[in-house]
């Protein structure tokens, strides 16, 4: 059975989402992320999605975000690299002038109106952000992993995704491509990756899981911070405006990929928790206890349990 694992964009807050609920898989399920098949990331969850393949277990993920002691293992792999401290978010960083959009990127949005988004091409164009996201990554390496991790980034001449790892593997390595993809416009400047500049790849789409479609999977598990598992009603500002649009985004993404999926979104107490700043780090020791608790409690979900059965059987058969 080929699984497929989506970990999706959210920032600070995301990837505290991610470590939370993968180490809830890990332990209710006994299913071991660093399993998957293919991993597909994007900002966040390209750096989730690239210590898993550097063989950390989730619940080192979830140790190393809370600064929690790690195990042996998790020590070894990860260095002991302290977590990186980011400045907050403020509306004020976005709303300098905005770039002059390249050539390429008028010459495409003329050849496809149809395929024109004017919310992302805004955002593709928000002036370079002044921060530097390379040197806090650097401890991933610069070898690619030997089993499948596809990192989504947003080429800047022209807003086009661009599938690290399944496209073309980059010679600039794994830690090159995490930052690409993690470069929010308008906060981080803009990586290079083998001579191109990428922004993160959640200008795309927040989880790019659309990108399995020929992956030849049985199963994908997507885990998805900047969506919801409560409905969000569309008075409810920017933020509810944000989950909405993730989820519908990532729901048709699946239904193109065509094989069973199931989604873990954060509920109620992670909600509670997260702000529009969303690299805080504020309160993620609460999103992680809520993620780990409200992913169990969506596995047993009786819509969601026999597709995941097959999880437990492959661990056991392991």
């Amino acid at each position: 059975m080929r699984i497929g694992l989506v970990l999706g964009a959210g920032g600070v807050i995301g990837g505290a989402y991610l470590a939370g609920a993968l180490a809830a898989l890990e332990h209710d399920l006994g299913w071991d992320p660093r399993t998957a098949d293919v991993i597909v990331g994007t900002s966040a969850g390209a750096l989730v999605g690239g210590l898993l393949r550097r063989d950390v277990p989730a619940s080192d993920l979830a140790a190393w975000t809370v600064d929690a002691p790690l195990s042996p293992t998790g020590a070894a792999l990860t260095g002991n690299v302290e977590r990186p401290q980011f400045d907050a978010v403020t509306l004020r960083q976005f709303l300098r002038p905005p770039r002059v959009p390249h050539t390429s990127a008028v010459v495409a949005a003329l050849r496809s109106p149809h395929r024109f988004d004017p919310l992302r091409a805004l955002i593709t164009h928000l002036p370079d952000g002044p921060r530097t996201l390379a040197p806090h990554v650097e401890f991933l390496g610069g070898d690619w992993p030997e089993r499948a991790l596809w990192v989504n980034a947003v080429r800047r001449r022209d807003g086009r995704r661009v599938v690290l790892g399944r496209d073309a593997v980059p010679d600039d390595g794994l830690a090159a491509a995490v930052a690409a993809s993690c470069a929010v416009p308008g906060y981080f400047a803009p990586v290079a990756v083998d001579g191109t500049y990428y922004i993160d790849g959640g200008v795309k789409s927040p989880s790019n899981a659309d990108v399995l479609r020929a992956a030849r999977l049985d199963l994908v598990v997507a885990v998805s911070p900047m969506s919801s598992a409560v409905a969000q009603p569309p008075w409810g500002g920017l933020d509810a405006l944000v989950r909405r649009r993730a989820g519908h985004r990532l729901r048709a993404e699946l239904a193109r990929v065509g094989v069973p999926a199931v989604v873990f979104e954060p509920g109620a107490g992670v909600l509670a928790c997260a702000t529009l700043d969303f690299m805080s780090d504020d309160r993620r020791q609460e999103i992680v206890a809520a993620a780990f608790l409200e992913t169990g409690e969506q596995a047993l979900d009786s819509a969601r349990a026999p597709v995941l059965a097959p999880l437990a059987k492959r661990h056991a058969a392991a």
